[in-house]
């Protein structure tokens, strides 16, 4: 484990083309991501990530997905999630407890059944942010509540159902999405709201969660750091380990996307020089790939004992 790189790569499609073969091999990435683009069926997918894992020598290596549930479902050639999306789960939950507690543990035995069945261990859920009248709809439904105790308590019972059932969790966006008025994929949100304001509400569910990652958000809070996202802020970075009190693992949210303005490699190099202990890149585009892996570090040993206890969960 000790040779791997400090990042996470997404590849182009549903088999590994030579140069991802060579790349994998060479530039030894700490994870891979999957999206839907590289899921044919579920037995390619299985092929896929067995062989993945089979580079590694290493059957417990870090594979994502991003299954949350609603329209963020990189399994709906094979399951329709539409109904479960983070309100449903939210609005059941101050309604009806029982009949949460019961829908939720089918609901996330369910995925994890599927996601194991095709070799993914980390599932990029529960999405922490809160939900926010005039914001861009990017969260949107994917959020439980705009209540922060709520959205915290059920992001509890997600990592932990999650975790009993042998899948990794990463918590997202921290330090909070909910109050983006446009989407951060395309364009850079800022946020006006003050410090004492965001600690406690959009960055309070985030607080003493028991998940081993972090996926950081591709905002600018103006009270805290004008110019740099929370991706690229030292400031931010610190708040969360002092504040937030998240002691684990953080990794950016994708390097390539558009609210980022600099090049691949800035943003990478930036990234981990605001703390961020992982760097993610989906796209699957090759030249950016190497630009990833040439500029991220070997992994520390912090990310190994987390890892080690990431792998632990798994056993």
């Amino acid at each position: 484990m000790n040779n791997r790189r400090s990042f996470i790569t997404g590849i182009k499609s549903t088999v590994l083309g030579e140069k991802e073969i060579k790349f994998l091999k060479k530039y030894k990435p700490w994870g891979v991501i999957l999206f839907s683009r590289n899921i044919k069926s579920l037995k390619n997918t299985n092929i896929l990530t067995k062989q993945i894992r089979k580079l590694f020598k290493d059957d417990k290596y870090p594979i994502l997905l991003d299954q949350e549930g609603g329209r963020v479902n990189r399994l709906k050639d094979f399951i329709n999630t539409d109904p479960f999306t983070g309100e449903f789960f939210g609005n059941l939950y101050l309604k009806d407890k029982k009949k949460f507690y019961d829908y939720y543990k089918i609901f996330s035995n369910q995925t994890s059944f599927l996601l194991k069945s095709i070799g993914i261990n980390i599932n990029t859920v529960p999405v922490l942010d809160l939900r926010s009248k005039g914001s861009s709809s990017i969260i949107g439904d994917r959020s439980f509540s705009k209540n922060p105790k709520v959205v915290s308590t059920i992001g509890d019972i997600c990592i932990d159902s999650f975790h009993r059932n042998k899948i990794g969790t990463i918590i997202k966006h921290i330090p909070g999405h909910g109050l983006a008025k446009v989407d951060s994929h395309k364009l850079t949100p800022t946020i006006k709201k003050k410090r004492k304001y965001l600690l406690k509400n959009d960055f309070l569910p985030f607080k003493n969660k028991a998940s081993l990652f972090a996926m950081t958000a591709h905002i600018i809070y103006q009270d805290i750091d004008k110019f740099n996202t929370a991706t690229h802020s030292k400031e931010i970075i610190q708040l969360i380990r002092d504040n937030i009190k998240f002691k684990n693992i953080i990794m950016s949210d994708d390097i390539s996307m558009k609210s980022l303005k600099n090049s691949i490699r800035v943003n990478t190099l930036k990234a981990f020089n605001a703390g961020c202990d992982l760097v993610l890149h989906c796209n699957g585009n090759y030249k950016e790939m190497l630009e990833v892996a040439l500029n991220s570090p070997l992994i520390s040993k912090f990310i190994i004992k987390k890892t080690s206890e990431f792998y632990k969960i798994l056993s």
